[in-house]
C-alpha cells in the first residue's frame, strides 16, 4: 500500500517550505539530477518523483522536510494534469521554471542538464565576483575606522597640549577632521552605507544611454559580465531544447530586471527586421555582453548547428568573464590598498606635524 504523501494545510508552514527549496538551490540541483538520472532509465514522471520523494522523506517517516514537502506537492499539481515547469512554480526561481517549460515529457530529462548547467556556470562566476567586491569594501571600512580613531581618541590629546596654538598645514586638517569627526562621526558610516545602496540599487534599474559608459567600469562592469553569462548560458539551453531563438528571448525577457529587459527588447526590435542576434546585439549598441562575444555571435548566427556554438561560446565566455573578473578584481584591490596608505601616510603625517607645532608652541 502506497504511503499517504503529507502536504501542510497550514498556509504559512508551505510558505515558509517553498522559500527553504528555493533558497537552497545545491540541494534541489541534486533533485533535478536525480530525476534526469531516473527520466534516462526509463521511468515515467511520476514514478521518478514517487522514489524522490521516499528518499527525502526517509520512507516516509520525515514527510515534513521541506523537498518532500515540494515533491508531494509537484506529485499533486501533475495529477492534476498540469505540466512540470507548472508545478514547480513557487519551489524554483523563474528562470528554472522557463527552461523547464518545454511541453514535451521526452526533453525534460536534457532541460534539467540544461538548468543544472546553467546554475553551475553562475555559481562558478559568483564566488570571483564574491572576492572582487569583499577586499575593496574591507578596505573601505578600514579607511574610515582610521578617519574616525584618529579624529576621536589620537587629535584631541596633542590639541590638550596646545590649546591656543594656530595650528597650519597637515596638522590643521587633522585637527578639523576631529572637530567634525566627535560631532559627525555618524555621516561616515550613514554616507557608505548610502553610496553602497545606492550602487546596489543601479545595477538592475539603471538603464538608457548613460549606463553604456557606466558598464566599462567596476563595479558595473562585473554586474554586465555577471548578467551576460547568466544570461548567455539560459539562452542556449533553452535554443538546445528546441525553442526558437526570439521565443527563447521572450521568455528570458519575463520577470528580469530592467536592465536586462532593456538589452533584449533592443535586440528583439533588430530581429523582427530580420538581423541575426549577433547582428541585432551589435545594432543595439549597449556592448552587451560584450564586443568580442558580440562579433563571434554575428558569425555562428549565419552558420549550420547555431546550437552547438552558442553552447560553446556561452561557455567560453563563462571562462574568460571569471578571468576579467580576476583581473578588475586586482584593480580594484590595488587601489583599495592604495587609499589605505594614502589616508595612513597623512595621518602620520599630520601627527608628526602636529608634535613638531606643539613643541613649537611650548
Amino acid at each position: 500500500m502506497p504511503i499517504q504523501k503529507k502536504i501542510p494545510t497550514n498556509e504559512i508552514v508551505l510558505k515558509l517550505s517553498q522559500m527553504m527549496v528555493l533558497m537552497n538551490n545545491e540541494h534541489r540541483l541534486k533533485i533535478y539530477y536525480k530525476l534526469a538520472a531516473l527520466l534516462r532509465n526509463k521511468f515515467t514522471l511520476m514514478d521518478a518523483l514517487d522514489r524522490i520523494w521516499m528518499i527525502e522523506s526517509k520512507d516516509g517517516q520525515s514527510p515534513d522536510e521541506p523537498m518532500a514537502i515540494a515533491v508531494a506537492w509537484w506529485l499533486k499539481e501533475l495529477e492534476k494534469g498540469l505540466s512540470f515547469s507548472t508545478a514547480i512554480n513557487g519551489w524554483a526561481p523563474i528562470r528554472e521554471k522557463l527552461m523547464l517549460s518545454v511541453g514535451d515529457v521526452s526533453k525534460l530529462e536534457k532541460a534539467l542538464l540544461n538548468v543544472i548547467k546553467v546554475s553551475e556556470g553562475s555559481n562558478k562566476i559568483i564566488k570571483p565576483l564574491i572576492n572582487a567586491v569583499t577586499y575593496p569594501l574591507m578596505m573601505v571600512g578600514l579607511s574610515l575606522l582610521i578617519i574616525v580613531g584618529v579624529g576621536v581618541y589620537m587629535v584631541p590629546p596633542l590639541m590638550e597640549f596646545a590649546k591656543n596654538a594656530q595650528w597650519t598645514g597637515s596638522a590643521k586638517s587633522l585637527v578639523s577632521l576631529s572637530n567634525f569627526v566627535k560631532v559627525y562621526w555618524w555621516t561616515f558610516p550613514a554616507v557608505l552605507g548610502g553610496i553602497i545602496l545606492i550602487i546596489y540599487l543601479s545595477f538592475a534599474n539603471f538603464t538608457g544611454p548613460l549606463r553604456v559608459y557606466f558598464d566599462k567600469c567596476p563595479p558595473w562592469s562585473l554586474y554586465r559580465m555577471f548578467t551576460g553569462v547568466s544570461w548567455l548560458m539560459s539562452l542556449a539551453a533553452l535554443v538546445e531544447s528546441g525553442t526558437p531563438i526570439s521565443k527563447a528571448l521572450q521568455s528570458l525577457r519575463q520577470n528580469s530586471s530592467p536592465y536586462l529587459k532593456e538589452r533584449i527588447d533592443s535586440a528583439l526590435m533588430y530581429m523582427q527586421n530580420g538581423d541575426n542576434l549577433g547582428t541585432s546585439l551589435k545594432k543595439s549598441g549597449m556592448h552587451f555582453p560584450e564586443d568580442e562575444l558580440i562579433g563571434d555571435l554575428e558569425i555562428y548566427s549565419e552558420l549550420d548547428g547555431f546550437e552547438d556554438s552558442l553552447n560553446a561560446v556561452a561557455t567560453e565566455y563563462l571562462n574568460t568573464s571569471i578571468e576579467n573578473i580576476q583581473k578588475q578584481a586586482s584593480m580594484l584591490n590595488s587601489f583599495a590598498l592604495l587609499l589605505v596608505s594614502g589616508i595612513i601616510a597623512w595621518v602620520l603625517l599630520g601627527v608628526f606635524d602636529m608634535q613638531n607645532q606643539v613643541q613649537n608652541a611650548m
